[in-house]
């Protein structure tokens, strides 16, 4: 049988298998269950090097949409951010949320800053039309916002990425 016919005779029975369920069988069929989209997923403990800061939390992506770029609708991010250190560096948990943009996927950072030695900040951020989030766990000068040094050196941990 070629490549051709057995495509064809697939399609067929795909066909009549769907002529052959009820409608309420064949909208369960299609239908995406919500509870194990909404359902928060643990992320960390992550550490700075030398464990001078370490982030925790939970991540919920709810409404992930397959059709042309996968996307969560919103995702929310909670968590804890601490500085371990005693001198005047800051901990930083910057993340990276790639979003979708029409039928593009630009990035941006988001970040959240502890200067209180072992008193963990608490955080919590949305985001809508997620594609991916990322996390790098930082310690440097208390300053407006992460050096590029924290943003481009080291590795970023993938917290979500939508599939």
């Amino acid at each position: 049988m070629t490549a051709t016919r057995a495509l064809a005779a697939l399609a067929v029975t795909a066909t009549s298998a769907a002529l052959l369920m009820t409608p309420a069988a064949a909208q369960a069929a299609t239908t995406q269950p919500t509870a194990a989209q909404s359902a928060p997923v643990t992320w960390g403990p992550y550490y700075a090097p030398g464990k001078a800061a370490k982030a925790a939390g939970k991540l919920t992506a709810t409404g992930e949409d397959h059709a042309d770029l996968p996307t969560a609708d919103v995702v929310t991010i909670s968590g804890t951010i601490q500085d371990s250190t005693k001198s005047a560096s800051c901990g930083w948990a910057v993340f990276r949320v790639t979003y979708r943009s029409g039928s593009n996927l630009p990035n941006r950072n988001h970040w959240v800053r502890d200067c209180s030695y072992r008193t963990p900040k608490h955080f919590s951020v949305k985001h809508h039309d997620v594609y991916q989030v990322e996390l790098k766990v930082c310690t440097e000068a208390k300053a407006a916002k992460p050096s590029l040094n924290c943003l481009y050196a080291g590795t970023w941990k993938t917290l979500y990425l939508s599939k």
